[in-house]
């Protein structure tokens, strides 16, 4: 069993319909600014996508796919799978239109992309949001005067359904797990291939650390069944206990989101996350800079592991209720000097929302309008 957490880090999405005869997308985090002619679209053979359901993406709709982006087929380039996601997901969802919309699309994120932290997810369920709306296939649940709304639990349904297809265009084979969690936010377990929500979990501080290490999750994979092959039963033993760690963390965050969390929870958790970092080091998925944060945070009392993947990536390290905001300050300047980046946030933040633009900060709309 494993428990996923949504951030409190944000992917915004600005929709804005227009007569221009184009769909334009503005990724500005990874640099993609791209433009469709609608008409041209309108002609292309789409039939392709018909002959399979929602849960099925076939790898000759793939090809297809591929075909219309006009690049290659081996394309590993993140800015590329991002743009084949979006088409799919516009002539996917907008194709049953008696004219395809025009639309100029901005996604700018607060995640940092390609650290495993399910920054394609956010992406991909803020597009399927954005454009099942614009086609009318689930309502507009925002009502005039409103800062903030969420989708009916079917429409919720419906957006991850679609989510997940966008993570299959980007990575082939996802779990579902997060865009799951994008979608509902909370915490998810995640059990032999089923992922259901935990009720209420307790929002917890944590800092988030990204050592900017780049990682292969194929490498990282190859690794652990390597060891698998070579030591069965000791490898076994790890994914009982970390399946243990798992079930007893689920438990000590019911009982935080039951009553007042006590000092004694923190308590657990650390011990936990301590013996889940040794754990996931013996799998095989550890590596020297991650050990580095792990040692950083605990010269100030703090307890960290990894997050995602593994093998480089980022680390997240809880943040007890009691602490001074000068001793997590300082915490973050001894993370920083090692040339890791670090936010103060938290999990257990909310799924996809829908807001008025009033609502936003000003660095959000400015980051949305490129400035």
């Amino acid at each position: 069993m494993a428990l996923a957490v949504a951030l409190n880090l944000k992917t915004f999405l600005r929709l804005q319909p227009h007569s221009s005869g184009k769909v334009d997308l503005n990724l500005p985090n990874i640099g993609v600014k791209q433009a469709w002619d609608v008409a041209s679209l309108q002609l292309l053979d789409m039939s392709f996508l018909e002959k399979g359901d929602l849960s099925t993406l076939t790898p000759e709709q793939m090809e297809k796919l591929k075909e219309l982006a006009g690049t290659s087929n081996d394309c590993a380039d993140p800015k590329y799978l991002a743009v084949l996601a979006f088409l799919y997901l516009y002539l996917s969802i907008c194709r049953k239109q008696r004219a395809m919309p025009s639309l100029d699309i901005v996604v700018w994120s607060e995640l940092p992309p390609g650290a495993g932290l399910g920054s394609s997810a956010a992406y991909n369920v803020c597009l399927a949001a954005a454009l099942l709306t614009v086609c009318e296939e689930i309502a507009n649940p925002l009502k005039d005067g409103e800062p903030v709304s969420r989708w009916t639990a079917e429409d919720l349904e419906l957006i991850n359904k679609w989510a997940f297809q966008g993570e299959k265009v980007i990575h082939g084979n996802p779990s579902g797990v997060d865009n799951a969690v994008s979608t509902w936010g909370g915490a998810l377990r995640y059990q032999q291939g089923k992922i259901s929500p935990l009720k209420s979990p307790p929002a917890l501080k944590i800092l988030l650390t990204n050592t900017k290490v780049p990682r292969s999750t194929k490498t990282l994979m190859a690794r652990v069944q390597n060891r698998m092959l070579k030591f069965p039963e000791i490898m076994a033993s790890l994914l009982t206990s970390i399946d243990a760690i798992s079930v007893e963390c689920e438990r000590v965050l019911g009982e935080m989101a039951a009553a007042a969390p006590a000092p004694e929870h923190y308590l657990v958790l650390e011990e936990l996350i301590d013996m889940n970092q040794h754990h996931l080091n013996a799998l095989g998925v550890g590596h020297a800079s991650l050990d580095q944060l792990c040692q950083v945070a605990m010269a100030h009392g703090l307890h960290s592991k990894l997050t995602g993947a593994g093998g480089g990536g980022c680390g997240i390290t809880l943040l007890r209720p009691d602490l001074e905001g000068s001793e997590v300050e300082a915490t973050k300047q001894a993370l920083t000097s090692y040339g890791f980046d670090c936010w103060e946030t938290c999990i257990g933040a909310p799924g996809v929302s829908i807001h008025s633009a009033a609502s936003l900060d000003v660095a959000v709309r400015q980051a949305l309008d490129g400035l």
